[in-house]
């Protein structure tokens, strides 16, 4: 592809889909047709820059649109927002989620990571795609973890149009897929997101406690269940007394790194440069992670309300929603809570009359792992390539568009609601001194009730792990993702707390709780897992590059057989692994190897 301006024109259908989110070219320079007081001028300096974060969702309408982005539509993208085509080739090539080559209009995307490949996925891929073979009018594409761990093996069907139409088939047989992918609009609708809460109905649950009681699409409903009486605290106790509440529950992040989020708000809310912008990152790639998908789809306001009073607590006034692109029903969930919250005088320039301006502002991932890192996300809304940044500075110093910003996930921001409605010490009485509160944990593999679990922390994995029905022959059981690591089947006593599983050498990550029994051969999860970072890498930097590629073709070797040496191969991981944790820029490649240094060490693999 030529990375200068080219000759290639968008076709009518592209050109609609970049005016509709761009609204028409002002001038011939964007594509106008040209007339006599246009001078062919160009926006540019300031104005182009501020335009810059618009190439992402742009990006997005011609997919969407027309199943592909060709020379023309790119062409014409970067010229309606002055980006240089070669930058603008650069990020939507980072996409899975986009393709540059022409495909049919039609895309079935077939998860083929840890649960699903547990479920049988490999067998689902094969007999899709011989069904789906050339001239079918589908294109199939293996796929990293779609979200649905819960309803393994799944596939979701994309069909471009105007509107573009998804459906999801899970769980998924060769016929149900098929037939997802040659009609959408006629797949069975899929089930609500109180199928994926096991526990419904039970008093005691905090965070999951209205999904299935309240009416996802109706504020009204929300607020009969105690919705926006956490706001109304919020402004009585005004950002300092929020910000001690946060401070004083003890609530740390949920997304892995367990960082104290009432240091995080103070952080931000005392810089002095502005404006402030909140980030909440609903990114959630990591391999068996699926939670914040059951809230957003469960209780979508939840979410609205707990993002304005992290932004009045941190002084900003926009707030950014980065929810991945596989989840189409979390995206219109939360696009309409959006919308009626505004309509409401909840978000706005004047939330609920107290004179405080606060809105939300939706974007869509498409299909990149590392954007869950907060700087790689900050970059992907800017519309560079999702690459993350060095530290220092610190999100809190110089995070969005170089300003102040506190970025949490979804969990992390719903647990502020039940502190400001029960007071600080009231949720940290549950849970244990250094873990206080309650935590999801996305339950799947070899077991009979997969689904998200609310437990206070301290709870033992076990204890955990007997609702669910842990089936025959456990062998191992994942805690934390690709990211995290394994554990024995005689070490279920771990108990859930940040600080009780390092003592334990492993991790709570996110709360991906996956079980394995004899069945599923294990070496082959490992090479999965292997395969996933050496996709996800953004490149950025020669550690993980490289060495998730070396990663692979060593358990490659092993796998197949085809090294001489076991040993060696696995004495060349370790050193490989070290490399990783010790220099790679961001978590992905600092936690490549643990799942697979955690199969060796605990679970005698490759043994």
């Amino acid at each position: 592809m030529d990375l200068h301006f080219g000759d290639s024109k968008p076709t009518d259908e592209e050109r609609a889909a970049v005016d509709a989110l761009l609204g028409p070219p002002e001038s011939s320079w964007e594509g106008a047709d040209r007339c006599d007081t246009d001078l062919r001028w160009a926006r540019g300096g300031r104005e182009a820059r501020d335009r810059r974060d618009l190439l992402l969702p742009g990006l997005h309408a011609v997919n969407d649109r027309v199943g592909w982005i060709s020379e023309g539509a790119l062409n014409y993208l970067c010229r309606r927002l002055t980006v240089p085509p070669a930058e603008a080739y650069g990020v939507a090539t980072f996409y899975a989620m986009f393709s540059l080559r022409p495909r049919p209009a039609t895309v079935l995307h077939v998860c083929t990571d840890l649960a699903c490949a547990a479920a049988g996925a490999g067998d689902l891929c094969a007999g899709v795609e011989a069904r789906l073979g050339p001239g079918s009018g589908v294109a199939v594409e293996r796929s990293p973890c779609l979200g649905l761990c819960e309803r393994a093996p799944a596939a979701l069907a994309v069909r471009a149009g105007d509107p573009v139409r998804t459906a999801v088939s899970a769980p998924a047989t060769v016929e149900a897929a098929v037939r997802t992918a040659d009609a959408p609009d006629a797949a069975p609708a899929e089930p609500p997101a109180v199928a994926a809460v096991p526990q419904a109905g039970d008093p005691s649950l905090t965070l999951l406690g209205r999904i299935g009681v309240v009416d996802p699409a109706s504020l009204d409903d929300y607020r009969a269940h105690g919705g926006y009486a956490a706001l109304r605290r919020a402004f009585a106790l005004g950002p300092a007394g929020v910000i001690r509440e946060v401070t004083d529950s003890g609530l740390v992040g949920r997304g892995g790194a367990a960082f104290p989020t009432g240091r995080k708000w103070q952080a931000t809310a005392s810089r002095p440069d502005r404006p402030h912008y909140l980030v909440c990152n609903a990114d959630e790639s990591e391999p068996g992670t699926f939670k914040d998908r059951v809230i957003m789809e469960g209780d979508p306001y939840a979410l609205v309300e707990a993002m304005t009073i992290a932004a009045y607590a941190t002084g900003a006034h926009t707030g950014y929603l980065y929810l991945r692109g596989e989840y189409p029903r979390a995206l219109h969930r939360m696009r309409h809570a959006v919308d009626r919250a505004r309509a409401r005088g909840l978000l706005g320039d004047d939330v609920l009359g107290q004179g405080y301006a606060f809105d939300i502002e939706i974007r869509r991932g498409a299909g990149a792992y590392v954007c869950g890192e907060e700087t790689a996300l900050f970059n992907s809304i800017e519309g560079y390539r999702g690459e993350p940044r060095s530290k220092p500075p610190f999100p809190v110093e110089k995070g969005l568009f170089g300003k102040p910003t506190v970025e949490n996930n979804v969990e992390t921001l719903v647990n502020v609601l039940p502190i400001l409605t029960r007071g600080a010490p009231a949720y940290a009485a549950t849970g244990t001194p250094g873990s206080t509160g309650t935590k999801l944990f996305c339950v799947s593999g070899s077991v009979e009730r997969p689904g998200v679990y609310e437990v206070p922390f301290g709870t033992t994995l076990g204890a955990l792990l007997e609702p669910a029905g842990v089936r025959e022959g456990l062998r191992a059981v994942l805690l934390g993702g690709a990211a995290g690591g394994f554990v024995r089947a005689d070490e279920l006593d771990i108990p859930l707390t940040f600080e009780g599983t390092r003592e334990a050498g492993t991790t709570l990550g996110s709360g991906v709780v996956m079980a394995f029994d004899d069945t599923v051969p294990l070496p082959r999860l490992l090479l999965r897992i292997a395969r996933f970072f050496r996709d996800e890498s953004c490149g950025q930097c020669v550690p993980c590059r490289v060495g998730t590629v070396r990663q692979e073709e060593a358990l490659h070797r092993i796998v197949e057989r085809t090294g001489a040496d076991a040993a060696g191969d696995i004495a060349l991981l370790r050193e490989v692994g070290r490399a990783m944790r010790d220099a790679s820029i961001c978590g992905l490649g600092q936690t490549a190897w643990n799942a697979v240094e955690s199969a060796i060490d605990r679970l005698g693999a490759y043994a």
